[in-house]
């Protein structure tokens, strides 16, 4: 029987060999090439202690979801320091699920696989993405929303926005996270105004930071509405942050729900640049939590000055008053005097010319003299009595004219005498700030000294 000679092995190379191969492939094709890239990031690692940068760059079906190609990807060196001078212009932390352009280079590493190294990373490219959606999400507000959102050439009108600050703006709800500076810069300024204005605060805290925290926002909003209190307005603050700290106040949802509030909405958001959508559907939009409060101040302030002007009007227009009744009353007196000083003098005329006719003509002149007299003796005493009728008639009028102007009356009505060293004053110039004062009313002296002092043409408010 014949003998079988066993099989022959077939030819092999060790992995590395083939690894090597397909490394110098590879690199025949790629070499120094670059590309620039648009992908997802995902898997993302970062080793502090290396610096270094692990992930993989996805590509998904737009559709579907569906991945279309995937590859692992690293950074170090010059690539984190790009990686970091990019979430520095943009706010934008490099983590999963961001959509990046990237440039790449193309290597294989028997040990590690296929994989890109990031080289740089377009910034441009990710504030682009933030700047659409942030124009959709407003195409969106205006087209969804035309009972309460309307575009104006460049301005946005809201019912929100249309809505009137009351006179005095004083119970407000704060929607804030508590450990936010700018919520505490805007409770010091309100609290420490220079008015000594005091004001009722409702806090509402929230997470204000990060687009996954509108939801917590809006809720507080809703919080606000149920409340039934009739609050003069909403301030919605927080602190300074990167650009993309304030996605959260581009949300829809948000921007609708503010658009559409009852109360009117003050933004005090922060910002120094780009205002937010929030800020565009708002009543008012400041730029940090400061301005905010100093707007209010501002808007109770003008409604005070207004008060203050109507009062020195009023105080003026009764000094001018008291002053022409007083000079008329000297008139009709001075006109009296004189009247009846006239009439005297001429009845003491008509008496010495009868009395040269009695003696001329003693019976005839006496007899028609005496019939003379008494009719004249009566009428003077009809036009004497209807005189002074008339005249104490005007002379009761001015003096009910003179109790009514009198100072005491003046004062009872509810105005004041100001004294400076126990002199009345009525020129603003003898009065400076710092000025010891007192006010005389009705019934009680105040001793005040002057703090602030502003000027009043005294025309607007006209009797």
């Amino acid at each position: 029987m014949a003998a079988h000679s066993p099989p022959s092995s077939p030819v092999s190379i060790r992995l590395s060999e083939l690894t090597h191969q397909v490394q110098q492939a590879i690199e025949g094709v790629f070499g120094q090439q670059t590309f620039w890239i648009i992908a997802d990031v995902t898997n993302y690692t970062y080793k502090p202690q290396s610096n270094y940068h692990y992930f993989e760059l996805v590509e998904k079906d737009k559709s579907s979801a569906r991945i279309l190609a995937k590859i692992a990807g690293r950074a170090w060196g010059n690539a984190s320091v790009n990686i970091t001078n990019f979430e520095h212009a943009t706010g934008q932390k490099f983590r999963n699920d961001i959509n990046v352009l990237i440039q790449v280079s193309v290597q294989y590493n028997p040990s590690f696989g296929l994989q890109l190294n990031l080289l740089d990373i377009d910034t441009n490219f990710t504030l682009g993405l933030f700047e659409q959606q942030r124009k959709d999400t407003l195409v969106r507000l205006v087209k969804d929303n035309p009972d309460f959102i309307q575009l104006q050439g460049n301005e946005y009108i809201t019912r929100n926005s249309m809505l009137q600050f009351n006179k005095v703006i004083q119970r407000i709800a704060i929607i804030s996270s508590d450990t936010s500076a700018g919520y505490l810069d805007f409770i010091h300024t309100l609290e420490n105004n220079a008015f000594g204005y005091q004001f009722n605060l409702d806090k509402y805290f929230t997470l204000v930071q990060g687009e996954i925290n509108a939801k917590q926002i809006l809720a507080r909003i809703i919080d606000v509405y149920q409340s039934a209190i009739a609050y003069d307005a909403l301030v919605i603050i927080r602190g300074g942050g990167a650009q993309t700290d304030f996605l959260i106040f581009d949300n829809y949802e948000l921007s609708r729900a503010i658009a559409k509030f009852p109360i009117p909405v003050i933004t005090g958001i922060g910002h120094q640049k780009n205002e937010t959508i929030a800020d565009l559907m708002a009543h008012t939009s400041t730029k940090t939590p400061t301005k905010a409060a100093e707007m209010i101040i501002a808007h109770n302030r003008q409604f005070e000055e207004v008060i203050l002007n109507i009062q020195n009007a009023l105080l003026i227009k009764t000094y001018q008053m008291i002053s022409h009744h007083k000079d008329r009353l000297v008139h009709i007196n001075q006109i009296t005097i004189h009247t009846t000083r006239n009439l005297l003098h001429e009845y003491h005329r008509s008496i010495i010319n009868l009395s040269a006719l009695i003696l001329s003509n003693p019976k005839i002149i006496i007899s028609n003299r005496r019939k003379d007299l008494s009719n004249l003796h009566g009428n003077l005493q009809s036009y004497s009595r209807m005189y002074f009728s008339n005249k104490s008639g005007y002379i009761g009028h001015f003096q009910s004219v003179v109790k009514l102007m009198s100072p005491q009356n003046i004062l009872n009505k509810g105005f004041a005498i100001i004294k400076v060293n126990n002199k009345i004053v009525s020129n603003p110039d003898d009065i400076e700030i710092g000025t010891d004062l007192s006010i005389r009313l009705a019934s009680t002296l105040i001793e005040t000294t002057v703090k602030s002092k502003s000027p009043n043409d005294g025309n607007e408010f006209d009797i």
